[in-house]
Formats: structure tokens, sequence, C-alpha cells
């Protein structure tokens, strides 16, 4: 099995967050969004992963050797490809087409997922979807009374179906999605403007290709602060059972910690409430405080506050404050 992961984007609704770290390697629950994202895929497919092209924008060596190593942590290896333009998801995709061979998972890096299936790869092809209550805002599917799907819709004004494309795809042969891909890029067939993963997915409707959908039992977006701190929560309650969460060398002080929470190397809590819900980076330091339901980076320091429902980036200071807050790195708030 070969994964493919487009994540070339810029994360302009995760910003500040997004300036200094590319939106797939913001850690959830300990883990980078990515990393997860990969684990997930793995577990679901159930089979061994080959190679795992990541298709990136101009993010640095740093950032592909971690993603080589993220690849590596599963056996598989990594491969770097590059975006320049944004010029669409099938485009995105194209950029990757020496991945896009044999078994495939195509997963677009801004997704998490709960799955309660194996993954039967015998199919031709699957559109992993969940229901939603408002399809309008979404790409949905149209399925035939035998469960194979007809077509596509972007966004229906009127209801045709509620089956949302979650951004995950598998394929028997990435060989028959990477001709019809190749065709829309050469003849230049667009739709709003870029080349689209759902045109060519209807060409191998049309040719006779069967593609049929999973549904996962939870989809956990990362789109912005709000979404992605609930998703920090959500994978923090799935993994707890399995993962070792809070690190040994903890130094606690005269404080609670309310699991599930994500507690890395060299944090110190001193007099303080943590969690639940909680993931604090490698060298943070929480005194005389109460957090829950938040991310905080790495080395950042807390004292004196209450924080909730809060995103806080690396080697940030507050200090006496009670809010809701999203703060990118390197910065200071004090009251």
């Amino acid at each position: 099995m070969n994964i493919i992961i487009p994540m070339a984007g810029m994360g302009k609704r995760m910003r500040p967050h997004t300036l200094t770290t590319p939106k797939p390697l913001l850690k959830i629950a300990g883990k980078p969004i990515v990393q997860r994202l990969c684990e997930e895929i793995a577990s679901v497919c159930g089979r061994e992963i080959n190679e795992i092209g990541f298709v990136v924008g101009d993010f640095g060596k740093e950032v592909e050797n971690n993603l080589i190593v993220i690849a590596e942590t599963l056996g598989a290896k990594g491969k770097i490809y590059y975006q320049r333009e944004a010029l669409g998801t099938a485009h995105a995709i194209m950029c990757a087409e020496e991945t896009l061979t044999g078994n495939v998972t195509v997963a677009f890096a801004d997704t998490l997922f709960e799955a309660n299936f194996k993954l039967d790869t015998n199919q031709e092809g699957i559109i992993w979807t969940q229901e939603v209550e408002n399809p309008s805002a979404f790409g949905v599917v149209k399925k035939n009374e035998d469960a194979t799907i007809n077509s596509f819709v972007e966004k229906p004004k009127e209801f045709v179906s509620n089956e949302a494309i979650i951004g995950i795809y598998y394929f028997r042969d990435g060989e028959d999605l990477k001709k019809e891909l190749r065709y829309i890029i050469d003849n230049n067939i667009k739709s709003l403007g870029e080349y689209q993963l759902t045109d060519g997915l209807q060409r191998l409707l049309d040719k006779g290709v069967r593609l049929t959908t999973s549904s996962v039992k939870q989809w956990l977006d990362c789109g912005n602060k709000n979404a992605t701190v609930f998703t920090n929560g959500k994978m923090l309650d799935l993994k707890a059972k399995t993962e070792h969460l809070i690190s040994n060398d903890l130094e606690k002080t005269n404080s609670v910690i309310i699991e599930p929470c994500f507690i890395d190397k060299g944090v110190k809590i001193i007099n303080s409430v943590i969690g639940p819900f909680v993931s604090l980076e490698a060298g943070a330091e929480v005194k005389n405080s109460i957090v829950s339901n938040s991310i905080v980076g790495v080395k950042t320091s807390i004292e004196n506050s209450v924080i909730d429902n809060s995103m806080l980036g690396s080697y940030v200071k507050i200090t006496g404050t009670k809010q809701d807050l999203s703060v990118g790195d390197y910065n200071q708030i004090q009251l």
C-alpha cells in the first residue's frame, strides 16, 4: 500500500500558528496531525505501507526530514514532492505521480477520523464519507440502488445526499486514477478555475470503474483553532487506553491532573489543575493556574491564569489572565 498526502496549503485559517509551523505538523495529542493521519490509515488498511508521498510547499529541509522520519516509523519509505502552484486537488495528487501506483490511499492532511471498519482492498475504489446534517456545505456522493457511487455533487443547493466526502480515498490500482488526472491536466479541464479530483473520479465512473463508500464513525476537523482544540480532546480520549500519554519525568508539585491529557518530557506543574483534554508539549511550565481543554506548545509558561479552549504556540508567556486564547509562538500576554 502506498499513501499520498497532499499538504502544500498555507493553512491561513490556522494563523498565527501556521506562520511558524506547517499546519499538518501542528500536534494533536502529542503527535503531528499528519503522523496521526498516517497511523490511522495504516490501522484501517491492515496492510504493510510501502511508500508515503508527501506533497509539500516551501517548508524547508527540517520539515521534510521530519516527514521522512514519520514515514519510517511506519516502516515505509518517505518521498517528498513539491506543489509550486495551488492548481487544485488533482494537480496536487499528480505532483506525486511516481507514488500513484498499485494500491494507493490518498488523504488530504487537514482531517483526522475514527473508523470502525477494515478497508476492503479488493474493491476498485472506496471514497470515505460521513453523514452530515448540512450537506450543502460539502462535496457529497450520490448512489445507485446497489450502493455504488454514480456521481459527485459539490455543495448541493438542493438535497441529493447527506454523505459528505471527508478527503480520504482508496484505489486498487493507482494507475487508473493517474491516467484520468493526466487527461484532465493535459486537456486543461478545470472546475472553479482548478484541476479537481472529483472530475477525475467522475471519469473513472464513466468508464465503468466501481466506486463504493466506507463511512467513518467520526470525522475530526483541524481547520481552525476551535476545531483543532476539539479534535485534540477527542484524540486524547481515543488514545488514552492505547498510548502512554504522560511522561515519566513530569515534575508535579501540589497539583492535580484530570485525564485524559498528553504531558511531554520536561514539563513542570506547580500548584495547578491540569485537564481534562490538555496537551502540554516538552518543557512547558504551569504555575498557580487552571488549564483545561487546551493545547500548549514547547517551553510555554503559564502563571496565575485560568485557560480554557485555547491554543498556545511555543515559547509563549501567559501571566494573570482568564481567557479563551489563540496565541502564536514567542508572544507574551501579561495582566
